[in-house]
């Protein structure tokens, strides 16, 4: 066979995008692609390779640097032999030739194409800001969405000074960025339209325990108003600096940088030009396909799961956007490359009969709606599922045509409230398992709603029992036993189990665990949980040697 022939059996894989869920599928392939089995593109908009957006924040308030969450070498995997495009754009996908246009004329053919493109920051319309809520990169001087490095060091400019910031949005990432700022010495005012922050994810009681968290953190909040213009103050030989944020009423909220914290929206403006359905993303199948074909992918917040078929009742009538989670883009993007792996030559295995076997990678699982945590020093908050009941609502399904009860039990609601302590829980059952959770400020509880939703297992019939966890004695007795195969980390999915194998086989600092499991990677909300394990596996060993 010549050599150009053999080449054409290599299937040609491009991945447009580079962030954090794109960083996960190119791990994964990257051994067939050192084996020559896979021909690998990656191109990236930024200059830089791959790292975790989700800790930009923390960059910007110095907490951690962007060489610590970086996620790829470039240099590396061109040595693996892959082609690493950074700081180039796709311009349009050619579907009918299986090309991919660069932003400078040039071309990259494909035989599977993978949009892992992500989200972008959604920009209010705002007077004094670009009236196209797209034009990220034309924001003015003092505002910023904080998405990248670049974000990240306009913010740790002004913290670095114990500036004025003005966070506009309660949602969860501004939030952390918000205490973050705030316990490093700015001030901090965040502005939002609903009564509480995290308006999507919390309940009225929980979304009062965070706001008097907040004030508790000193920082000023201005709930269930609405911003309508950006004022600045004239720059000699530049353009104008962000002065204040005007509110409705006309009120000025003055500070040296605006935090626009109001969401993201899936860029999906490759797609819809090669005529790929789209809606709140790029939509795609249970088996992440977003043609017939099944030869473009999409992954992560850019994809939007929804079959089509009105008999599903996973996707049948969402209409769901990023998730902006890392944890749910990361297995898809772990399952599309097994997907791709399938289509790599490699020797088959003989079955019964002399015949080969080709393995077929099963449509991906639906996930429960995701877990969302708050990562505070200080203050834990977890939510997740359906939040939306209240305590003496009577959530039961009407009785059918017939006249007949309803099949379905009927949505129980237990509340536990501690406002002195900043305490409070709420849980969301039906026939005793869990549908939605919030717990705020009660670090053992939150630990253990988690991993019974996750697990769809029933609660205790007595629901104190979860509450006492976080009690006084409870604390003093230590934690009880934990289970190995418990979930630690679900951006990862590292378990406990996994996480103790790894430090005592020699790992002894949160970077090495992370190195050897996943553990931490992801949201980094872990860490601290890491970071204990390996302190109390010191502890035992220190205890263990002979005086």
């Amino acid at each position: 066979m010549s050599g150009q022939n053999a080449e054409r059996l290599v299937e040609r894989v491009v991945l447009v995008g580079f962030g954090p869920v794109a960083a996960r599928l190119v791990d994964e392939i990257l051994p067939a692609v050192r084996e020559g089995r896979l021909d690998l593109t990656v191109i990236g908009a930024e200059g830089v390779a791959a790292y975790n957006r989700v800790l930009v924040a923390d960059v910007g308030t110095g907490r951690t640097t962007g060489e610590a969450i970086g996620l790829a070498d470039a240099a590396r995997l061109r040595g693996d032999g892959a082609t690493v495009l950074l700081g180039r754009t796709v311009r349009r996908i050619d579907r009918a030739r299986r090309t991919v246009l660069l932003d400078d004329g040039t071309k990259e053919p494909f035989d599977r194409l993978v949009l892992a493109t992500g989200a972008q920051a959604v920009v209010p319309t705002l007077a004094g800001l670009n009236p196209d809520p797209a034009a990220v990169d034309m924001l003015p001087p003092g505002v910023t969405a904080l998405r990248d490095l670049e974000d990240a060091a306009k913010l740790r400019a002004v913290v670095g000074s114990r500036g004025r910031i003005v966070v506009l949005g309660g949602g969860i990432l501004g939030i952390e960025a918000a205490l973050a700022s705030a316990e490093e010495g700015a001030d901090v005012t965040v502005v939002h339209h609903g009564p509480h922050p995290l308006g999507r994810n919390l309940d009225p009681g929980g979304g009062r325990m965070l706001a008097a968290a907040l004030h508790a953190s000193g920082i000023r909040l201005a709930s269930d108003v609405r911003s309508t213009a950006v004022a600045f103050r004239p720059r000699a030989g530049g353009r104008h600096q962000f002065h204040a944020l005007v509110l409705e009423d006309g009120t000025e909220l003055p500070g040296d940088l605006l935090l626009l914290s109001c969401g993201v929206r899936a860029r999906t403006e490759l797609a819809a030009g090669c005529g790929l359905g789209v809606e709140k993303g790029i939509l795609v199948n249970h088996r992440l396909e977003a043609d017939v074909e099944g030869r473009i992918f999409a992954i992560g917040d850019c994809a939007q799961v929804a079959c089509g078929d009105g008999g599903c009742t996973v996707c049948s009538g969402s209409t769901a956007g990023p998730a902006g989670l890392i944890g749910p883009g990361w297995r898809q993007a772990e399952y599309v490359a097994r997907r791709l792996l399938e289509l790599a030559p490699r020797r088959q295995m003989v079955v019964a009969g002399g015949t080969t076997a080709q393995t077929q990678t099963a449509p991906l699982a639906p996930e429960r709606p995701c877990v969302v945590l708050l990562k505070a020093r200080g203050l834990d908050l977890a939510s997740a599922g359906n939040i939306s009941p209240e305590l003496w609502d009577a959530w039961r399904p009407e009785r059918d045509s017939g006249g007949s009860p309803p099949s379905c039990p009927p949505i129980q609601v237990t509340q536990w409230a501690d406002p002195e302590h900043g305490r409070y829980a709420k849980m969301v059952t039906r026939a005793g398992v869990l549908e939605g959770l919030v717990c705020v400020g009660m670090p053992r509880t939150a630990a253990e709603l988690v991993l019974l939703y996750e697990r769809g297992a029933e609660l205790p019939a007595d629901r104190t029992a979860l509450f006492r966890l976080d009690s006084v004695e409870q604390q003093d007795d230590g934690p009880a036993p934990a289970d190995p195969d418990s979930t630690l980390c679900r951006c990862s999915g590292a378990t406990l189990g996994g996480v103790e194998n790894a430090i005592a086989g020699g790992c002894s600092s949160v970077e090495e665990v992370s190195a050897c499991t996943r553990a931490g990677t992801g949201c980094g909300g872990c860490k601290s949980r890491i970071g204990e394990l390996i302190d109390a596996y010191a502890s035992v060993a220190v205890r263990a040697v002979p005086q």
